[in-house]
């Protein structure tokens, strides 16, 4: 795929233009979410702080999960946004997360079994349909709530997906590895997906950002699964998002674009709307500065 520079083709006005169609296509008003917090607990009695921004008369819950050692704090922006668009955003603090006062306690892989505790309990607190989502660490969280099935780790029940969850939105999700992620676990996918990544999307120990687009090219054609390649993106979208403390520049217009398309994800693949599903379908474009493939 030739990726060509997030210039002049894709300004200001441009992105506003998304935006208005991504507005038009819901309908609504644009909504303002209440910031919160609740604390679950699992089953073993371990505390989980969820972070919540809740907005009044709410088209869908999106169920967030942030990237290792970030925070969900640190995706302000894009939550901001989902709230606008009338979804509230509910987003536990895992433990691998610096800001996480028990760090200390989940060295290495350890986070993982926490992570899928933090979601389970999460999602019996929802109760009841749900947009997972999530950036790297926490965009696999959201592809296995949505059916893909990396290696399980030790002491956690099968199977991984969740039934609430609607479809996944995964933001550079892992490539396949060997051993974490191995290849075929995301053929399992069963869900309608948005995958994104970018043509500077190499976090250390990644050579090619064309991995993070291995849960789009394993899964089976005609489930509606996305993969949006944003020209000039990083992993971080150059600080926008998951560390905050990047010298930047922020990536901005190039993370409103990708949240524009998630928001038209969510709302033509959860909520079935006609004309959010119409303009999503018109954005699929194989070159330029963001392109949008779907199978």
């Amino acid at each position: 795929m030739g990726v060509m520079g997030f210039g002049s083709r894709v300004g200001r006005r441009g992105f506003l233009a998304g935006v208005a169609t991504a507005a038009v296509a819901g309908r609504v008003r644009p909504a303002r979410a209440e910031a919160g917090r609740l604390t679950l607990r699992t089953a073993a009695g371990r505390a989980v702080d969820v972070r919540t921004w809740i907005v009044a008369g709410e088209r869908g819950r999106v169920l967030f999960s942030h990237g290792a050692l970030s925070a969900p704090w640190k995706y302000q922006s894009v939550i901001e946004a989902w709230g606008r668009a009338g979804y509230s955003v509910f987003a536990p603090l895992h433990v691998d997360s610096t800001d996480h006062p028990d760090q200390a306690s989940f060295p290495g892989l350890a986070s993982w079994p926490a992570r899928i505790e933090d979601v389970r309990v999460l999602s019996a607190h929802l109760g009841g349909p749900y947009i997972a989502a999530g950036h790297s660490y926490g965009a696999l969280i959201a592809l296995v709530l949505g059916g893909a099935s990396p290696a399980v780790p030790e002491g956690v029940s099968l199977p991984l997906r969740d039934p609430r969850a609607q479809v996944a939105v995964a933001f550079s999700p892992p490539g396949v590895d060997g051993g974490f992620v191995r290849a075929g676990d995301y053929a399992t996918l069963a869900v309608p997906a948005l995958i994104q990544t970018g043509d500077r999307d190499m976090p250390p120990g990644m050579t090619d950002w064309r991995g993070h687009l291995a849960a789009y090219d394993e899964a089976a054609p005609g489930g509606e699964r996305y993969a949006a390649v944003l020209a000039g993106v990083d992993h971080y979208f150059g600080g926008g998002i998951c560390r905050p403390e990047l010298p930047g520049p922020r990536q901005e217009e190039a993370l409103a674009a990708a949240v524009s398309l998630s928001i038209l994800f969510m709302r033509a693949h959860a909520a079935g709307d006609a004309a959010a599903l119409q303009i999503l379908r018109g954005r699929l474009a194989d070159t330029g500065p963001v392109q949008l493939h779907r199978k």
